[in-house]
C-alpha cells in the first residue's frame, strides 16, 4: 500500500514519513480527527506528524501502524529519518504542547494568572489582549483560538485527569474587569464538574509549602512522567526522574495543605459573586456617567460668556 513518496528541493525525510503517514491514513478513509481519537491525543499531534513538524516516539508509530494495518513500513521508515537534522524544531513552548496533547494525566499548579486549561475566552483574550499580543487584533484571535484548541481533549467527560492547584492570587487578581472574572468565575465552577477534573485552591493564609513558580507534571501513557516549568524568559521539560520525584514531593505537600475540594468550589463560588456586584457597580457608574454628560454641555451653554450682538444704527 506504499507510495513513492514526494522528492524534491524542500522535503525531508520527516516530511515523507509523515507523507506515508497521511497516506495510509487517507486509505483507510480516515480523517486526522478519525485517527486522533484512536490514538488518544489531539488532533493537532496528528497534523504536525503528517507535516515532518513532530517527531513521535516508536510506541506511537507502533499503534499507528495497528490501526492503519501497514504492516513494518513506518517503523522502518522511522528509523532512517534523521530526526535531528530534518524536523522543523519547536520553539521551548511547542515542544511542551506536543507533549501535552499526548498525556493521559496532569497534575498542574499555577499563581498569579489562571492556568491556562481553565481559561475561559473572554479571559483569555483579555490576556492577550494586555500582553503579548497587544494592539495586534488578528494575533489577539489567533493565540485566543489556540489556547482554546489546546483545552478540548480535557475538558471533556472522557478526558484525561487534570488535577490543578490554584493559588488563591488566580481568582484574585483582576484580568479584564468584573466582567471577564465573572465569566471565569462560572466557567471554573462549570469544568469542576467533569468527573476528569478536580480543583483545589491554595488560600492566602497558607503559605509555608508555597511553590515558587508554576508547574505542571505530565504523565504519558507508556508511564513516562514528566515536569514542566517557566522562568521568566523560556520554560522547561523535563524527563528526568529525580526532577520529577522533588516536584511531584513539592507537589503532594502543597495539595494536603489546600481547601478541599468543596471549600474550594466555595471560595470561588464566592468571589463569583464580588465580581457580580463590582460588575453591577461599574455598570452603574457608567450609566451615570453617560446621563450626567448630556446635563454637563448643557451647563455649560447656559454658563458660557455672554456675545454682544450688534445693535442697528438709528
Amino acid at each position: 500500500m506504499t507510495r513513492k513518496a514526494k522528492r524534491g528541493t524542500t522535503a525531508s525525510s520527516a516530511i515523507m514519513f509523515g507523507e506515508e503517514v497521511r497516506y495510509a491514513r487517507e486509505s483507510m478513509g480516515w480523517t486526522q480527527e478519525e485517527l486522533s481519537k484512536h490514538l488518544h491525543c489531539d488532533r493537532t499531534v496528528v497534523s504536525r506528524t503528517e507535516g515532518g513538524k513532530r517527531r513521535p516516539s516508536i510506541e506511537e508509530v507502533e499503534e499507528i501502524e495497528r490501526l492503519l494495518n501497514t504492516g513494518d513500513l513506518l517503523r522502518r521508515l522511522y528509523g532512517r529519518v534523521d530526526w535531528n537534522a530534518s524536523i522543523e524544531h519547536p520553539d521551548w513552548f511547542q515542544e511542551y504542547v506536543d507533549v501535552e496533547a499526548i498525556s493521559i494525566g496532569m497534575r498542574a499548579y499555577q499563581d498569579g494568572v489562571m492556568y491556562g486549561l481553565l481559561q475561559c475566552r473572554q479571559y483569555a483574550h483579555a490576556l492577550f489582549a494586555n500582553g503579548v499580543a497587544a494592539g495586534n487584533p488578528e494575533e489577539i484571535e489567533e493565540r485566543t483560538r489556540a489556547r482554546l484548541g489546546r483545552q478540548s481533549r480535557f475538558l471533556a467527560p472522557d478526558g484525561p485527569l487534570l488535577l490543578v492547584i490554584l493559588d488563591e492570587s488566580t481568582i484574585r487578581t483582576v484580568v479584564g474587569g468584573p466582567g471577564v472574572m465573572r465569566r471565569q468565575m462560572e466557567h471554573l465552577l462549570k469544568v469542576a464538574q467533569l468527573p476528569n477534573v478536580v480543583l483545589h485552591v491554595a488560600p492566602f493564609t497558607n503559605r509555608r509549602a508555597r511553590i515558587k513558580t508554576a508547574m505542571v507534571l505530565l504523565e504519558l501513557a507508556d508511564g513516562q512522567r514528566l515536569v514542566y516549568s517557566e522562568s521568566l524568559d523560556r520554560g522547561h521539560l523535563s524527563g528526568d526522574s529525580e526532577a520529577v520525584a522533588r516536584h511531584q514531593r513539592r507537589y503532594d505537600q502543597l495539595r494536603g495543605e489546600c481547601l478541599s475540594e468543596s471549600d474550594s468550589l466555595r471560595l470561588i463560588a464566592e468571589a463569583l459573586e464580588g465580581f457580580k456586584d463590582d460588575e453591577q457597580r461599574a455598570r452603574r457608574s457608567r450609566l451615570e456617567e453617560e446621563q450626567l454628560q448630556p446635563r454637563r454641555r448643557r451647563q455649560l451653554h447656559r454658563g458660557g460668556p455672554r456675545i454682544p450682538r450688534p445693535r442697528p444704527r438709528a
